[in-house]
């Protein structure tokens, strides 16, 4: 088999403009992912500076509404159950914190107890999307696990809990 090739094909070679065409293509992508990587960086940077200063107010209103609704729901203080979103977004951080000290009663806001039922509260807001009777089931299991642990791995995990809540109430 034998390829018939005439001259002009052969001798036909892209011209100057089309060398100039794919360099120019190649630093204007160059030079956009630079300038996209610049905005990425400084959209980061004014994300951390909005958000960072909100995010450190809302933990511990998040942290006192997960301790006040598992309390409430366990202890019956109060007659009406509020979701746990509106006594973060729209209770009074001041009313929430009464609220909280009159549930506990003897028990101190660092106490053991306290921790359990803010443990208690962020879970059930995290598994919230899940269907009723697995969310039953998956607490039972995070009561069980709140037994099981020490009180500094009950603290760190409720920490990151409300980080990740308190996040979700910034966006």
């Amino acid at each position: 088999m034998t390829i018939n090739l005439d001259n002009k094909a052969l001798k036909k070679r892209p011209n100057w403009y089309s060398y100039l065409a794919i360099v120019l293509c190649f630093f204007i992508f160059n030079l956009s992912n630079t300038h996209g990587q610049q905005i990425k960086t400084s959209h980061q940077q004014w994300l951390k500076d909005q958000f960072s200063e909100k995010h450190q107010k809302l933990i511990p209103i998040v942290a006192v509404a997960d301790m006040y609704f598992s309390c409430n729901k366990v202890r019956k203080i109060d007659p009406v159950t509020f979701p746990l979103a509106d006594l973060i977004t729209k209770k009074n951080k001041n009313e929430l914190a009464d609220k909280l000290m009159r549930c506990l009663g003897d028990d101190k806001i660092k106490s053991d107890q306290a921790l359990n039922f803010g443990l208690l509260g962020c879970f059930h807001q995290q598994l919230s999307g899940l269907a009723e009777e697995e969310r039953k089931i998956k607490m039972v299991l995070v009561n069980k696990a709140i037994l099981s642990l020490s009180r500094e791995e009950r603290q760190q995990s409720f920490t990151r809990c409300v980080n990740a809540q308190a996040i979700n109430y910034l966006k």
